[in-house]
């Protein structure tokens, strides 16, 4: 029992409760770190995009269609309209030559391609039993490009025999901005049965490339020298990857696809349900990295508060709450530190110099507290063991999980080991100083 009234806050107990308060306190900030992450995140996205939009966005590559105005007889009444057929078969061949450019210290991954575009279309009403009569005289092949910006030179087609150069036209309902070529000089070949089209041109754009090709049988193939490489999509490609950059293929047939042969120009045809494609992808996303080690924040405090209460209890030190307070802020500041040096350097680099800065600054304040060689190095060598299992945690994205949960029980178990050795129910004054 306590004599003294006014050494109550020397107890144990009262140490116990002012180290869970600071703790509680020290979350409001660490809450504000994350939003200062998320904050930066936000400002980087909102930056490249900016970047992005002057050279030319994510790029989206739909089509090729044939869109040809017709007339029906029906029951002695006409109807006209404008048909949309898909290609037979239609090949895209895209190169790719992809760069990073940095501006100050936002990064973003522009590129520059060669697109080849190659395939036929079947002769409306070849086989058709229907009365309905096609204009192809004054029919269009159209390409869906989502931003006329990244168009680096004409897009030029050779259909049947005849050179066109493509130009914008009227947005299309269902492939959006288009590219098309009106085909008033069309030589029809009846006896392939055919319209025969090629195109080439060269296409910029940033972070990605997508497609929704249409034809009953598609093939896609994209190359370029780009070793992270992301597939994206409802199909997965046949792909090579190595130290001069990635070939991918996708061979999609008209099974694979819900879509029609042909629709008219007023029906609702979703394009983007099979949608597939490249996103450039960086390897590492600092700020992701970033916001997953401030998660870990609060253990951080609590493991190192354990630790200064240990030594407090066992080893007979005094230390002052107001002494536990500073630590926990040097555990703060680590992650505005790590924040700050990761926009400027490599993830890695900036997590060493963070994490060896906050482990000196604390050892030397508590060698000063410990006036103990032995304690003050088992203290860092517990911080360092710490910030290395949580930058192996960082790494480890499929089994972070596992690994942390393994390494927390582990943590756990030593606390429990050593804590055995306190008289939880000794209400006593700590020592003096």
């Amino acid at each position: 029992m306590i004599n003294n009234k006014e050494k109550f806050h020397q107890t144990l107990t009262a140490k116990v409760f002012f180290i869970i308060f600071l703790t509680v306190g020290l979350f409001i900030p660490s809450c504000m770190v994350k939003d200062l992450i998320h904050e930066r995140q936000q400002r980087s996205v909102q930056t490249i995009s900016s970047i992005n939009s002057k050279w030319s966005g994510e790029q989206t590559l739909s089509g090729v269609i044939l869109s040809v105005p017709y007339m029906e007889r029906k029951n002695f009444r006409r109807e006209e309209g404008v048909l949309n057929f898909t290609p037979e078969e239609v090949k895209i061949n895209v190169k790719l030559y992809p760069e990073e450019r940095h501006y100050g210290i936002y990064k973003t991954i522009l590129y520059k391609s060669d697109v080849e575009i190659d395939g036929y279309f079947a002769i409306p009403g070849a086989h058709d039993e229907e009365e309905i009569e096609y204009f192809l005289k004054n029919s269009s092949i159209l390409l869906g490009i989502s931003d006329f910006k990244g168009i680096a030179t004409n897009v030029v087609f050779q259909v049947n025999d005849t050179s066109y150069v493509g130009e914008p036209l009227q947005s299309h309902p269902v492939l959006g901005p288009v590219m098309g070529v009106k085909l008033r000089d069309l030589k029809i070949d009846q006896g392939t049965g055919r319209i025969a089209f090629k195109g080439n041109f060269q296409l910029r754009g940033s972070s990605g490339v997508n497609f929704s090709p249409l034809g009953k049988n598609s093939v896609v193939k994209i190359e370029g020298n780009w070793q992270n490489p992301g597939f994206t999509g409802e199909f997965a490609p046949d792909y090579v990857i190595n130290k001069d950059g990635f070939a991918a293929t996708w061979n999609i047939m008209s099974f694979n696809r819900s879509l029609p042969a042909r629709w008219s120009g007023t029906s609702q045809v979703n394009i983007d349900k099979g949608g597939f494609g490249v996103n450039l992808i960086s390897p590492v996303d600092h700020y992701q990295q970033n916001m997953r080690s401030a998660k870990y924040s609060l253990m951080f405090i609590v493991l190192t508060f354990i630790v200064f209460f240990f030594i407090e209890v066992l080893g007979h030190k005094r230390i002052h709450i107001v002494q536990y307070a500073l630590v926990g802020a040097a555990l703060i500041l680590f992650y505005t530190l790590l924040l700050s040096i990761s926009e400027q350097l490599n993830f890695g680099v900036a997590y060493l110099i963070s994490s060896v800065a906050t482990i000196l600054l604390i050892v030397l304040y508590a060698y000063s507290i410990f006036k103990n060689k032995v304690q003050t190095l088992i203290l860092g060598g517990l911080l360092a063991g710490l910030y290395a299992f949580l930058y192996v945690t960082l790494q480890l994205e499929e089994i972070a999980l596992l690994v942390g949960s393994i390494g927390l029980f582990i943590i756990l178990a030593v606390i429990m080991y050593f804590s055995r050795r306190i008289n939880w129910d000794q209400n006593r004054p700590l020592p003096d100083k």
